[in-house]
């Protein structure tokens, strides 16, 4: 009996938006380059492929498995063998999507292109046992918590952000660390080094991503930060050994000092000592100062621009710039690009379930698994950058929800009319050349909301 779906039905699968993207995105090939592959059983693409949609389906691993609405998924232990490998380069397969994403469809589209670093929660409170979990504080509010600190970088022309690697920070003081190292790791590999990492400072970390990820593939010509990286120390280092240019907050603190004419001056004694522009302009002045000398004895020249808080119209915020050139308006704008790294956190904890899905022990599990949430964030910036759709990152995600709905419902309305056609050839009701003309009224019969998702 022929078919009666349209052949725009056929192969709808292969054709829905995440499997274009992991084609577009070339993720077979970089978990390969990555050491990510299985030596039996499913291929590690598919395993991916099957965990970066749970949450299209509004499923766990463990509801998805009891619900036996899938034939073909993979069993429990296959699914976190692959996430607890030490082996495995999570960071570098993250570092190669990124890149070929931007390269071949971001890059051609704009020259104003900057790497953004900044930190975040990533709470597991409930937990005891995970490994290297630790008591740790979140900048943002000043409150404790168990968990890690995530340090992410990322690349953003200002319109499209996407995340380019990330180390979740552990604590340095053993006595705020719950759990050790696994002993057990074998130090020869990259899981172990992660490790190594997170018992590193924050800003130890930073140079140890910029040096992964090398900004000038991507043609990054900024660094951009908060508050909590603005030392003069690793701006300095920033400048001298990458060809990068930085724009940051600037903390007021009595410990970090600026020099200007030939004096050393903190924040507050710059501020009080500069002239102000009059009325209620939003810039209140600039000034330039020296963060201290080079290799070869050349001082590293800066711009602070200090700026009227919108929230508070008698405080201020000051904004440092390394590029000389840049304008007043021109520094604050470039820092204002830094939000869209606070709308991926958002959307990635929001909708993404990072640290929520898995409650794995194995800090590579855990590398592993915020890896997918990346990826998962970057099928929705792209598609947010294609289509130039006006709605946000938040509504696409859960257009892409519906879409894997459709697809199943699609699938389940095909079967039924599939075995209505089988019981009539079966028990001679109508005869092959009938079945097919009643199956194609019907089909036309149906309503739209049926029909629609069978056409699409």
């Amino acid at each position: 009996m022929a078919s009666m779906v349209p052949d725009s039905y056929q192969n709808d699968q292969q054709q829905s938006r995440v499997m274009r993207f992991f084609k577009q995105a070339k993720v077979g090939t970089f978990l390969h380059q990555s050491n990510i592959h299985k030596e039996k059983g499913l291929t590690a693409l598919v395993l991916v492929q099957f965990i970066f949609s749970l949450v299209l389906q509004g499923k766990n691993l463990y509801r998805t498995l009891e619900s036996d609405r899938l034939p073909d998924a993979p069993e429990k232990d296959a699914v976190y063998d692959l996430m607890k490998r030490a082996t495995y380069n999570w960071r570098k397969c993250l570092v190669l999507v990124s890149a070929h994403l931007i390269k071949t469809y971001l890059q051609p589209l704009t020259d104003r292109d900057g790497v953004f670093v900044d930190d975040s929660s990533y709470n597991r409170n409930r937990s005891k046992a995970v490994e290297l979990l630790a008591r740790v504080k979140d900048n943002s509010t000043g409150a404790y918590f168990k968990g890690f600190r995530m340090l992410t970088l990322g690349w953003s022309d200002g319109a499209t952000f996407l995340p380019l690697a990330f180390s979740l920070l552990s604590s340095r003081k053993e006595e705020n660390r719950f759990q050790e190292v696994n002993p057990t790791i074998d130090k020869r590999t990259v899981g172990y080094r992660r490790r190594q990492e997170a018992l590193q400072k924050g800003t130890q970390t930073l140079f140890s991503l910029l040096d992964d990820i090398n900004p000038a593939k991507f043609g990054a010509k900024t660094l951009l930060f908060d508050s909590w990286f603005a030392y003069p120390s690793i701006i300095k280092r920033v400048v001298t050994q990458y060809p990068l240019d930085v724009v940051c907050m600037v903390k007021r603190s009595p410990k970090i000092h600026y020099t200007y004419e030939g004096e050393s001056y903190t924040l507050n004694q710059l501020y009080q000592n500069v002239r102000k522009k009059r009325g209620r302009a939003k810039i209140l002045a600039s000034i330039l100062v020296g963060l201290g000398s080079d290799e070869n004895g050349q001082e590293i020249q800066a711009r602070i621009i200090f700026v009227r808080d919108r929230n508070r119209s008698k405080q201020w915020l000051a904004i440092l710039t390394t590029n000389l050139d840049h304008t007043e308006e021109d520094a604050v704008r470039i820092y204002g690009k830094r939000w869209t790294i606070e709308c991926f956190f958002k959307v990635t904890k929001s909708h993404l379930r990072l640290a929520k899905e898995f409650q794995c022990r194995s800090y590579d599990a855990l590398t592993a698994h915020t890896s997918i949430v990346f990826l998962r964030y970057m099928i929705l910036a792209v598609s947010s950058r294609e289509e130039e759709d006006p709605r946000t990152i938040g509504q696409l995600f859960f257009m892409c929800c519906d879409e894997v709905e459709d697809l199943r419902f699609s699938e389940a309305l095909l079967m039924i009319l599939d075995v209505l056609g089988s019981m009539l050839a079966e028990e001679h009701l109508l005869t092959d050349e009938q079945i097919q003309p009643f199956l194609d009224r019907l089909f036309d019969n149906l309503p739209d909301f049926l029909r629609k998702p069978l056409l699409s």
